[in-house]
């Protein structure tokens, strides 16, 4: 008798739990946002070892958190669909949006002539400035103007605006770019380079994180000459995605700027140390 009952027991749980597995596959079923981003450009997007309220998981015990992590998951949210973060190197991330691996490019890029080739984007979704990265403690770190960087050895990211402008300083010297500001930034602790190029986040993310840097930000008229549209950030979509763009466009319209702007302060104060 106990036999029985153990076995209805049994077949009453594995009913049970038939039930939840038919939930999950609902679940499961769910359309998928997939955003393709470094998780390695702080403040707009770092990788996490432990779960948080923030980041999101995205494989072999590593979470992806930043600025970017969270507009994706303020636009995922509005448009009905689980997001999905896909970690990929800088030069990855526009072959798989024309490829489809990846829904959409979030990840701190600029809309460009080059780009629109093979995406479509939205209006900015974060506009910032040009500034230099440079030891707190070193000759460049009261500097004003890009004269002040003359016969400076400067860095920038690969296959970037911040690599291309480093000409415009007069007699520099042009280190060889580097795919990641983490490498970046290690170059210029090390003393290989003087200074970094990056936008204001970038720069007030990694000196928040390292207090031995610190950000020029130049005197009006005495800086970069760039288009403004070169520091804002857009969302890409693979060429002729219509629907997915517009859908993305007004999610992105309904972030109004005092809450992106909180997005960004919050995320610059979170990132951890070595971003």
């Amino acid at each position: 008798m106990k036999k029985v009952i153990g076995l209805l027991a049994v077949a009453l749980l594995l009913g049970a739990c038939g039930g939840n597995d038919g939930n999950k596959e609902t679940d499961n079923t769910k359309e998928k946002l997939t955003v393709g981003m470094e998780c390695n450009y702080a403040p707009f997007n770092w990788t996490d070892p432990q779960s948080n309220d923030y980041n999101l998981e995205i494989g072999a015990g590593e979470y992806c958190d930043g600025y970017d992590v969270q507009i994706a998951k303020n636009i995922a949210d509005a448009l009905g669909r689980d997001l999905v973060i896909s970690k990929m190197d800088w030069d990855s991330l526009e072959p798989s949006l024309k490829s489809g691996s990846i829904d959409a490019i979030i990840a701190g890029m600029t809309d460009t002539k080059d780009r629109r080739e093979n995406a479509d984007f939205t209006t900015p979704y974060y506009q910032s400035k040009m500034a230099m990265i440079v030891l707190k403690d070193g000759k460049y770190a009261n500097a004003k103007t890009l004269d002040d960087f003359s016969g400076a050895t400067v860095q920038g990211q690969l296959n970037t605006m911040y690599d291309s402008v480093i000409d415009q300083i007069p007699n520099v010297k042009h280190a060889q770019p580097l795919e990641t500001y983490p490498y970046m930034i290690a170059a210029l602790k090390s003393g290989t380079v003087d200074a970094l190029t990056a936008e204001t986040p970038v720069a007030l993310g990694a000196a928040a994180a390292h207090p031995e840097l610190a950000v020029v930000e130049f005197e009006d008229g005495k800086g970069f000459k760039i288009d403004l549209s070169d520091t804002a950030v857009s969302i890409a979509v693979k060429k002729g995605n219509t629907e997915l763009l517009n859908s993305i466009q007004e999610a992105l319209d309904k972030i109004d700027e005092a809450t992106r702007t909180k997005l960004m302060e919050d995320a610059t104060k979170r990132q951890p140390a070595g971003e």
